[in-house]
Formats: structure tokens, C-alpha cells, sequence
């Protein structure tokens, strides 16, 4: 039973933002109600790994009962929120209505396709575990059809894989893919021609990773390159269709897998605010993350539009960690009466690996590149994973991958079939014959 002079503190979404807003506020005055549309927590940053069938999907996923077992204060709600209501200061949630003090929104975000003719329904996005699986049962899939294909151009549309997006997840997943097709999946087809497996990293930029120092983006093109990866850069998608995408300058690839990883935007619940939104979906926040005008409300993570010395923070896991953070501190220096100050962003640095032995890494105005970049990765990766559990399995995967070269993960099981005429799975990817 809540305490009535408890001030009640909801929180909408259970990723990095979300979840360190509720960890902050354990065990305190306030009553927190986190929701959530899934009852478990992901690791995003290793998402792409369970994709190219590295690490199975439960090794960065946390329940998220689990997380909050040991706290007094903290409720779980499983459910989508529907509606915001601001001027009575309530949520509708699986049809109830929801009253709140103060209010967190940490929603995500979600796939922008800038009006690509087709990308939303030919491609395959990669932001939930859902998807990571979807993802991964196609391209196993894809090689399980070409090695009874008799039609060169059909198996070679097969074993064809285009990624559009050189940002971080691109080609991280780039990198992964190119080590298992050429790897495990080419010794587990030997009837396959390995000069008709291909992975394709499409950027609209004049280089990957464009937020890295050129020196390290030219490091990690020449390094996917070097696995098998056809970069290309200055390449704008104008379409996609079930059988190919289609560049501006003409340039057909034939293709029945197209990962998108090329841009996100806010996700807006719908509400009754006349909010600052822009044009990437981003709500507009003040020094203490408020909407304008409600200082009971916060908005954070990838939904929060926040610049600071002239820069809008970019969509990424520490940013929603130390916002989350200062909401939390916030609330609990409000609950005294004591007044903070305004959230500021402290730069830890940004990593990106390419596979085996290499990675980017920026670390405290130092520019890494290779075997050491490699091994601060993965020790950063482990060291933020929740649950020793997940740790340990994760590190045993990795470990396995790099003594025997071999995914220990190659199974597919369809997780897009709940619904039992398909229509979503069917709608979104045509292709995917193994949703019977």
C-alpha cells in the first residue's frame, strides 16, 4: 500500500535513462512506478553481437523485476503508455489512468527512414532483441536457401548483405557479419561460392563514422576492407524493394537482406503539451532536463533535445546513464529542499570495435586505434553489463569466438511469429521464408 506522503514518480521506459533514474531513487521517500512495454532491461551497445550470432539474446538482457528485487519503493508495470496527460498530470497505461508528482519520459527511440521509398518495409531494423533475432534467423536462413539454389543470381541475392549506415552500429555489425559469413558460415557451406557471399556498408557521408577524427575512420574502412567489406561512401540510397536496393547514382545491388542502421528518432507518446519538438523528434529541454513550463516533468535519453556548449548530445547509452542520474539526484535533493545544478554532460569517451583485435577509441582526448582500442572495449562492455551472470556468459562467448574462430550461435528460432497469421512479420519482410 502506498504511503500518501510519498510523492509518486513515474517512470516511461526501462532503458539506460529510465533505469538509472529508478536506481538513483531506490529505497528513498518516493514512490517509483517504472513501465515498461518489456519486462527486461537490454544492453543495446552488444545488440549487433546477437545478430551476427555471437552471444545468445538473454546474455544482454536483465528481467527487470530482478533489478529492482531488493528495493522497498520501486513498482513495475509492464504495459505501453498511450497517452500523456500533462494538464492533470496522469498516464493512460493498459487502460488505467495513472496519476504522478513528477514525471520521467525515457521513451528511446526508433528507426528514422527520412522518406526512403521502401526502407521501412524492406529493411530490417536493428533496435530491439526481437529484431537482433528476426536479423539473425534471415541471414542464417538465407545461406540454409542458397545452397540448394540452382539460379547463380538468385543465390548471389542470397548471400548479398547491405548495410546502409556507417555510423557506430553499422559498422560494428559490418564487422561482426563479414567474420561470420567468411568464417563459420563458410565452413558450414562448402557448396557455397565465398566470391558470392558479400557484405556491403552503404554511407551518404564522405566517410564512415564521421563523429571520429578521419585517421580513425580511414583506420576502420581499411579494416573492413581487409575482412571482406565493400565500403561505400558518398552512396544516398533513393530506394528499396524486396529484391534490391536501388542508389541514386543508379547503382542496383541486388539483395534480399538490407539492415538499417542509418538514423533514429525520438519516439513522441502521444499528449496533451505544447512542446518544442524537432525535426528528429527530439523534445526540447531546459538546464534541469524539464520541458519548458512543467518543472514536474523530465525527459531524457535519446527523447531529449539538450545542447550544451553549442552541441546537441548525441543519442547514446552515457548520455541517457548521466541524465538519468541527475534526475534521480535531482528528485532527491528536491525531496530536501536543496536546489542543484544544472545538468552538465561529462565526455568519457566513445569506442567503437571492427572485430577481432580492432577497434577506435577516444578516451580523454586520445585517439586509439587497434589491439589496445580492442581491450579497453571490451573491458568497458563487461564492466557496464548487468548481472554477473550476463558477464560471465558473455566473456565465455567472446573467449570461445576468439581461441576456435567459430559463433557459438548459429540456431534459428523464429521469435516473429507470436501472432498467429504473421500479418506483422509477413507485412514488414516479405522475404523471410522461414515464417511459415
Amino acid at each position: 500500500m502506498i504511503n500518501q506522503r510519498q510523492k509518486t514518480v513515474v517512470v516511461i521506459g526501462a532503458g539506460f535513462g529510465g533505469l538509472w533514474v529508478a536506481k538513483e531513487l531506490s529505497n528513498t521517500n518516493y514512490h517509483v512506478i517504472l513501465i515498461d512495454k518489456n519486462n527486461y532491461h537490454t544492453f543495446l551497445p552488444l545488440l549487433y553481437q546477437v545478430s551476427a550470432a555471437e552471444i545468445e539474446p538473454e546474455q544482454i538482457a536483465s528481467p527487470v523485476r530482478f533489478i529492482i528485487r531488493n528495493t522497498k519503493n520501486i513498482r513495475f508495470i509492464r504495459g505501453e503508455v498511450t497517452a500523456i496527460h500533462y494538464a492533470n498530470k496522469t498516464i493512460e497505461c493498459l487502460g488505467q489512468h495513472i496519476p504522478f508528482d513528477y514525471l520521467v519520459v525515457a521513451a528511446g527511440s526508433v528507426n528514422s527512414y527520412f522518406n526512403i521509398s521502401g526502407a521501412s518495409q524492406y529493411s530490417f531494423p536493428l533496435k530491439t532483441l526481437d529484431d537482433a533475432m528476426i536479423l539473425r534467423n534471415h541471414v542464417l536462413s538465407c545461406f540454409e536457401r542458397a545452397s540448394f539454389v540452382d539460379d547463380k543470381n538468385q543465390r548471389k541475392r542470397l548471400l548479398t548483405i547491405v548495410i546502409v549506415g556507417g555510423g557506430p552500429t553499422g559498422v560494428e555489425f559490418a564487422g561482426a557479419l563479414a567474420e561470420l559469413v567468411h568464417g563459420p558460415l563458410h565452413k558450414d557451406f562448402p557448396e557455397l561460392d565465398s566470391e558470392e557471399i558479400s557484405v556491403c556498408l552503404i554511407e551518404a557521408g564522405d566517410r564512415i563514422l564521421g563523429m571520429y577524427p578521419p585517421i580513425l575512420s580511414e583506420y576502420a574502412k581499411s579494416e573492413l576492407i581487409k575482412k571482406g567489406v565493400n565500403v561505400l561512401t558518398h552512396a544516398n540510397v533513393g530506394k528499396i524493394e524486396a529484391t534490391g536496393v536501388y542508389l541514386n547514382d543508379s547503382t542496383i545491388i541486388p539483395t534480399e537482406t538490407v539492415v538499417w542502421t542509418a538514423g533514429v528518432k525520438g519516439e513522441i507518446i502521444k499528449n496533451d503539451c505544447n512542446m518544442k519538438i524537432s525535426t528528429n523528434g527530439r523534445i526540447q529541454v531546459n538546464d534541469n532536463l524539464n520541458i519548458p513550463g512543467y518543472d514536474d516533468v523530465f525527459i531524457i535519453g535519446d527523447l531529449a533535445q539538450y545542447s550544451q556548449e553549442g552541441k546537441t548530445l548525441p543519442m547514446i547509452a552515457p548520455v541517457a546513464i548521466q541524465q538519468g542520474k541527475y534526475v534521480g539526484r535531482f528528485l532527491k535533493l528536491m525531496g530536501k529542499n536543496r536546489k542543484t545544478k544544472p545538468f552538465h554532460y561529462r565526455d568519457k569517451g566513445s569506442m567503437v570495435t571492427i572485430g577481432r583485435n580492432h577497434a577506435v577509441t577516444q578516451v580523454a582526448g586520445l585517439h586509439l586505434k587497434g589491439y589496445i582500442a580492442w581491450i579497453i572495449w571490451i573491458f568497458i562492455h563487461i564492466l557496464y553489463l548487468i548481472g554477473f551472470r550476463n558477464k560471465l556468459f558473455v566473456m565465455i562467448n567472446w573467449v570461445w569466438d576468439y581461441i576456435f574462430f567459430e559463433k557459438s550461435v548459429r540456431l534459428i528460432l523464429p521469435r516473429c511469429c507470436d501472432n498467429p497469421d504473421n500479418t506483422t512479420c509477413k507485412r514488414r519482410f516479405p522475404n523471410n521464408h522461414f515464417c511459415n
